[in-house]
């Protein structure tokens, strides 16, 4: 009785070589090759990469000429406005403000009917490096108290004036921060005064009139309804700048 043995049968490639059964499935094993890449040419080792050139992708660029391709009008930034203006910050508008500050006899109350917060953040960061100057770290307590005493001025004043008064927050805000300036400046002096003794004192106290005249003088100018209680919103204006100068003395 005879046996039938099964046998594999030779298989040859293109080559024309015989190959054994074991090793056919290893060389016809295609190279895993990356996504999205077209197959590589049989007589080159080199991949070739076409780009397909669209009417989408030429549509951004205008005609071709000596200088290369030109930009389409959408890209023109010779239009656009400065960066600090779409910001909302003016630095002529901050200085000319500030610079009316430094008088206080005679503040000019119409560069303040358009109110902005970029001066007094300024000023805020100024009294702020001051007082780290001198080893006090006090950011978070001298912006908390320029917000509650924004708020405490302004309810001060719509309560005195009535329906006649027009003041809102932000103008409050700006007039506020802007008259820092002069305890910004105490702050600066007082790195250079002795610390103990009343001349500190007698400084803060010039300091502190000139802020509270010149908070006056503008709260009373830029909102309606404040000339008859100019006294009482220039108490409520000492007491504010009291208290930084008192973070400046001690």
């Amino acid at each position: 009785m005879t046996k039938e043995f099964a046998v594999p049968p030779v298989i040859f490639p293109s080559g024309g070589s015989p190959v054994a059964p074991g090793a056919s499935n290893m060389q016809q094993r295609r190279v895993p090759t990356a996504p999205f890449q077209p197959p590589r040419p049989s007589n080159s080792g080199i991949p070739f990469m076409s780009f397909d050139m669209g009417p989408a992708t030429t549509a951004s660029f205008g005609p071709i000429g000596v200088g290369g391709p030109a930009l389409s009008s959408s890209a023109n930034f010779d239009d656009e406005e400065p960066l600090l203006d779409e910001l909302g910050i003016h630095p002529d508008q901050i200085w000319r403000k500030t610079k009316s500050i430094l008088n206080p006899f005679r503040v000019n109350p119409a560069f303040y009917k358009d109110s902005d917060l970029s001066g007094p953040i300024f000023l805020y960061l100024s009294l702020c490096l001051f007082q780290l100057l001198a080893g006090k770290i006090q950011f978070g307590v001298i912006l908390g108290w320029i917000v509650v005493s924004s708020i405490f001025l302004y309810i001060v004043f719509n309560m005195l004036a009535g329906r006649n008064g027009n003041l809102d927050l932000h103008t409050c805000t700006s007039v506020v921060g802007y008259c820092l300036l002069p305890v910004v400046i105490f702050s600066a002096v007082s790195l250079f005064v002795p610390q103990g003794g009343p001349v500190r004192f007698v400084v803060a106290g010039v300091f502190v009139v000139w802020a509270t005249r010149a908070c006056t003088n503008l709260m009373v100018a830029v909102a309606d309804g404040g000339e008859e209680h100019r006294g009482l919103i220039a108490y409520a204006c000492f007491l504010i700048y009291t208290l930084f100068s008192l973070l400046v003395i001690f």
